[in-house]
């Protein structure tokens, strides 16, 4: 079996995912212009801790920090830091936990106040992506059905997408097969079976689609310094469709109470 769950691990697993659901809420209540990206990472492990979970991230493969806090042009795994917020920038925070002997992992991508009009594009565009790929989530369909889903809405909007960076499956371990790409063919890839358990996670850029690593080991940033979109979600391969474990439910309550709108919503005019 690839990575196929029971019943009981799926429920367990829904546990986690909620939890990292729910602690991207917490955030969403505070994020804003004179925020760090540090105050937010403390904050989350709190969280975490709270709820009798552990984060997911932190110490993973050295990674030294709770949450992945990518401003910008940095695509994905973000350290935070003294960095403070500020109107007009994009921060995709990425968390996972480790609770009852399953992961947790999920991410979404918040503007800072008033966004610019092609950033706010970027953003939807890159949400929108996800859905297209949870809907080839479903059995007897392959990986590529799933990339080429993403890459397909993406492209005609006019963005680029990712290579370096993949979906994965997750249970027992953070990250397992199979990878899943942003992009791909029809009917290629490994195939998908029911109660398999994957995150999907479009990694999206305004420009080029070419990336590179920072020397602190860790961040990846798009190498033409263009802004990235990011958004993740965990979920359960189906027999007609895609059963999803995490949820942006908390998070967009928390945004829309907040800033009376979703990121791309708040855009300058």
């Amino acid at each position: 079996m690839l990575n196929e769950k029971t019943s009981e691990a799926i429920e367990l697993m829904r546990g986690c995912n909620l939890l990292v659901s729910k602690t991207l809420a917490e955030i969403a209540k505070v994020i804003g212009p004179g925020v760090t990206t540090l105050e937010l990472d403390r904050l989350a492990e709190t969280f975490i801790h709270d709820n009798g979970a552990v984060p997911g991230f932190k110490g993973y493969q050295g990674f030294p920090n709770t949450l992945c806090t990518s401003v910008n042009s940095e695509v994905v795994h973000g350290i935070p830091s003294s960095y403070v917020l500020k109107e007009g920038d994009i921060v995709s925070i990425d968390c996972g936990v480790r609770m009852n002997g399953y992961y947790g992992d999920t991410a979404y991508t918040y503007g800072i106040g008033e966004i610019s009009g092609e950033v706010a594009e970027l953003l939807k565009v890159t949400y929108e992506s996800l859905f297209k790929g949870i809907e080839q989530a479903v059995a007897g369909k392959r990986v590529g059905d799933i990339g080429f889903s993403i890459q397909q809405y993406v492209e005609e909007a006019g963005f680029s997408v990712v290579r370096e960076m993949v979906g994965h499956g997750i249970g027992e371990k953070l990250h397992k097969e199979p990878e899943i790409p942003n992009y791909g063919k029809r009917g290629r890839g490994a195939l998908l079976r029911e109660g398999m358990t994957i995150c999907i996670e479009p990694m999206i850029n305004l420009g080029s689609k070419s990336i590179m690593q920072e020397s602190d080991g860790w961040t990846i940033r798009t190498r033409d310094k263009q802004p990235s979109a990011h958004y993740e979600l965990a979920l359960v391969v189906g027999k007609s469709e895609a059963d999803v474990l995490s949820t942006f439910k908390y998070i967009e309550e928390e945004l829309i109470n907040k800033n009376k709108g979703l990121p791309w919503q708040n855009k300058k005019p």
